[in-house]
């Protein structure tokens, strides 16, 4: 079989101007001019989402809605283009234009690899004798051959004055800043007390949020040549027991409590419900026998790294698959450089950046954020609380944020409650992923930074240490669409017969290894089997699944293809911005007496924007649905996770399903 890989045509940019297509900034129809009123924005962000739903929109009022285009909603001048990494990276490497790039990227990948060392610094004790290692092995390739390094040298690379970290919490607008140097000697001092108790390979657990401490204590473990195994501290008791097991962590390192949304968010309570045994607490009100203050574990400032190979595990990160156990997915010290190199390529971040993300310590973006800010040698911003709060906002105008990344869901609260109006003048870039985006969302909030920051779609997954679809600062920009493969990833999108999908179709996403960052192992089940097992064959190599599905769109007057996301081709969901396995949430739910048999569903409403979680069940005949819904609601709550909330619940009579008992939740979408 032939398999058509994406490529890019040429293409040439002609607007000198960082503004909407062909619109001034005084056109009473521009979506997103700072001077006009949000009713303005929603207005014409409603003219844009009706044409962004289909590109033969007959409203010819937008050059966006004509036959064969896409709705661009921002272009980079030529000046920011000559400003940004890639654009220098271009005139380096002699590509005329980014297709170029691209191409020289996924054809000669060992150059490119070899050029990002470069740009990133990166500190090696051994240097490696190859950047692929011969003989190449297609599922489990060999990054960066012969190498011995510690990677979070490479964070340190910036003068020790200059500011690193910057602090923000809930109940205070105090704003507390870390140098290099300050952050590096907090990393020796952790190392050091971890090498008087613990071994190189150990297994640290960290259940906080993201606190300085935490940064410190992720820094500080992998420095001592341990692993990280980092779990959201919005899981339960029992979820923290099960997530330890899976990486065999020798101890956990946690908090006392913090501020969220008003209320004291009691995290040491839930680790002495889970009954374990070592653990340190950060700023402890009380220790249960046995527990010791973190304070105690601090040692020396002075702490040489323990250096190692690049297959090293240095994080233990969980996604859930399709079964109900989490996916339990190292990362090495190869994948830190993937993530680092998108910040640098497609976030553009520069050493002058104060760069943040709305995550929480155990999910990917958090280790992204970290990587890709010290690796890049810039600033980077946390805050402990609520994102959605008046709080937060002042936090990112008085921070200086300059690269501000987050979610959809969240930009919608921040569109209902007016938070951000008025505290984003200085964010150059938007950053989204974890969900499905909504195009009108996205319109406004861009509208709240004059029109200037763009949006950059980011999809990928923690297997993956970054992204493999994105959005970058030198190409037209459409919100709730991505414009671009990362540099260095090669991607077929493929029908269900395993045909390439010709452009204007849709189908499932394989990546064309290798590819740097991407996973070879997993602790708790199969790797080959999970990602490679019948997929359709490139040169007789086996294409790796990822499991998103993707419309391809043209837009004749840029020359590019636009990328739009139709959701999961498996069993999995994306949930308040959480990858979670939907057997995971039905076996939960049929724990409850009332209900006989049930099927999980995402679903993305009417418009775009995050997916809705949707129970479809049988039994409870005799009870009152809010009755039911609260209740279902409060078991998944408790039981997994309560950012994972069930938007409806549908009672049907029989759950379809195949010969084999499968249930093919496809068909219940529309149902209700």
């Amino acid at each position: 079989m032939n398999i058509i890989v994406l490529k890019f045509t040429r293409m040439t940019l002609v607007s000198d101007r960082n503004v909407m297509v062909d619109y001034r900034p005084d056109d009473a129809r521009f979506p997103v001019c700072k001077n006009r009123t949000p009713q303005v924005v929603y207005r014409y962000a409603r003219d844009y989402t009706a044409a962004s739903m289909s590109v033969n929109h007959p409203d010819n009022r937008h050059e966006a809605a004509k036959p064969g285009t896409v709705p661009i909603a921002w272009k980079p001048s030529a000046a920011i283009i000559n400003q940004s990494n890639i654009g220098r990276l271009m005139r380096e490497q002699g590509c005329p234009d980014y297709p170029s790039l691209y191409r020289w990227s996924c054809e000669r990948q060992e150059d490119f690899w070899r050029v990002m060392l470069d740009k990133l610094q990166l500190r090696f004790a051994i240097p490696p004798m190859r950047i692929l290692g011969r003989p190449y092995r297609p599922q489990a390739p060999e990054w960066l051959q012969g190498s011995i390094y510690n990677i979070t040298e490479s964070c340190f690379n910036a003068p020790p004055d200059r500011i690193a970290l910057i602090c923000g919490t809930e109940d205070s607008d105090e704003i507390r800043r870390l140098t290099y140097g300050e952050l590096e000697r907090l990393v020796h001092r952790i190392a050091s007390g971890l090498t008087e108790r613990f071994w190189p390979g150990d297994r640290i657990g960290i259940y906080m949020p993201l606190i300085p401490e935490a940064i410190a204590i992720y820094l500080g473990i992998i420095r001592a040549g341990m692993a990280a195994v980092s779990i959201a501290d919005s899981f339960s008791p029992e979820e923290l027991q099960s997530r330890l097991r899976i990486a065999g962590a020798r101890c956990l390192i946690t908090v006392d409590s913090y501020r969220y949304g008003g209320k004291d968010l009691r995290i040491y309570e839930k680790v002495c419900t889970a009954q374990l045994t070592e653990v340190f607490v950060v700023n402890p009100r009380h220790l249960e026998w046995g527990h010791h203050d973190f304070a105690d574990l601090l040692g020396d400032e002075h702490f040489e790294p323990v250096r190692s190979g690049p297959e090293t595990i240095t994080n233990i990160l969980f996604s859930s698959g399709t079964t109900r156990e989490p996916k339990a997915i190292p990362w090495t010290q190869v994948t830190p450089i993937k993530a680092a190199a998108d910040g640098w390529l497609h976030h553009d971040i520069h050493e002058t950046d104060v760069v943040t993300w709305t995550t929480g310590m155990g999910w990917m973006m958090a280790p992204w954020l970290i990587y890709a800010s010290l690796m890049n040698r810039a600033a980077f911003a946390i805050y402990s609380g609520s994102p959605a709060t008046a709080a937060y906002a002042r936090f990112i105008e008085s921070s200086g944020v300059t690269i501000l990344g987050t979610i959809p869901s969240l930009v919608r609260s921040w569109r209902v409650g007016a938070t951000m109006e008025g505290h984003l003048d200085k964010v150059r870039l938007f950053s989204s992923t974890g969900e499905p985006s909504n195009a009108e969302d996205y319109l406004y909030l861009m509208s709240l930074a004059g029109g200037r920051a763009p949006i950059i779609e980011y999809c990928g997954g923690t297997e993956i240490g970054g992204g493999y679809l994105t959005g970058s600062i030198t190409l037209p920009a459409a919100p709730g669409m991505f414009n671009t493969p990362t540099l260095g990833t090669r991607l077929a999108i493929l029908d269900a017969d395993g045909q390439p999908v010709a452009v204007g179709g849709a189908g499932e996403v394989f990546i064309i290894p290798p590819a740097l960052g991407m996973s070879e192992t997993l602790l708790n089940r199969d790797h080959a089997e999970e990602y490679f097992a019948e997929t359709p064959l490139l040169d007789g190599v086996p294409l790796r699944r990822h499991g998103d599905g993707y419309q391809l769109i043209a837009d004749k007057n840029s020359g590019l293809t636009f990328y739009r996301s139709i959701g999961r081709t498996d069993d999995a969901m994306n949930i308040g911005g959480i990858k979670v396995s939907a057997v995971e949430i039905e076996e939960t739910i049929k724990e409850h007496p009332a209900i006989t048999d049930c099927a999980a569903v995402a679903i993305q409403p009417e418009g775009g924007g995050p997916e809705r979680l949707v129970i479809y069940f049988t039994g409870a005949a005799q009870m009152e649905k809010p009755l039911l819904l609260a209740e279902l609601r409060q078991i998944i709550a408790m039981r997994l996770n309560p950012l994972f909330r069930i938007h409806d619940i549908v009672p049907i009579e029989t759950l379809p399903r195949t010969a084999s008992n499968k249930l093919m939740r496809r068909k219940l979408r529309g149902i209700g």
